[in-house]
C-alpha cells in the first residue's frame, strides 16, 4: 500500500486477505477504524532498522519479577509469545493467559477480548503488587 492510502484502497486491500489475519487485522486497526488523523502511513528507514533490529526473547531470562503475558489463541504471533515465555526463566511466578479466539491485533480494540485482557491484569496486579 502506498502512504497516505486512502480508504478505498485499504477497504480493497483488506478484501484481498482472509479473515482472521494478522495484515487484514492490522489495515482495519492502523488503517482505518484507530488511525490518528495526521497519520501518513509512513515511518523513517531508521525506526524500521531498530524495529528489525529488536529481539524481543533477547534476555527474558533476567526477568525476575512476577510476569504475566497476554496473547490470542488465534494469534499469528503466538509462537514468539511462547518462546519468550519459555525463555523467562528468571522468575518461578509467571503466567501466560491465552484469549480464546482472539488474534493478535484484535485483542487491542474488541471489547470482550480486551476485557478478558483487563480482568486478567487486575487480578495479577492485585496478587502481586
Amino acid at each position: 500500500l502506498p502512504p497516505n492510502a486512502t480508504d478505498e484502497q485499504l477497504r480493497a486491500k483488506m478484501a484481498e486477505l482472509p479473515e482472521n489475519n494478522l495484515y487484514r487485522d492490522g489495515i482495519e486497526y492502523y488503517g482505518l477504524s484507530h488511525r490518528h488523523p495526521n497519520a501518513t502511513g509512513i515511518y523513517t528507514t531508521e525506526s524500521f532498522m531498530k524495529l528489525m533490529a529488536f529481539d524481543v526473547e533477547d534476555r527474558m531470562e533476567l526477568i525476575n519479577q512476577p510476569l504475566l503475558m497476554i496473547a490470542g489463541e488465534k494469534a499469528d504471533t503466538l509462537y514468539m509469545t511462547k518462546d519468550a515465555f519459555a525463555k523467562a526463566t528468571g522468575t518461578e511466578n509467571k503466567e501466560l493467559f491465552l484469549i480464546p479466539s482472539a488474534s493478535h491485533i484484535r485483542t487491542y480494540w474488541v471489547p470482550e477480548y480486551v476485557d478478558q485482557a483487563v480482568a486478567q491484569l487486575q487480578m495479577f496486579y492485585a496478587k502481586n503488587l
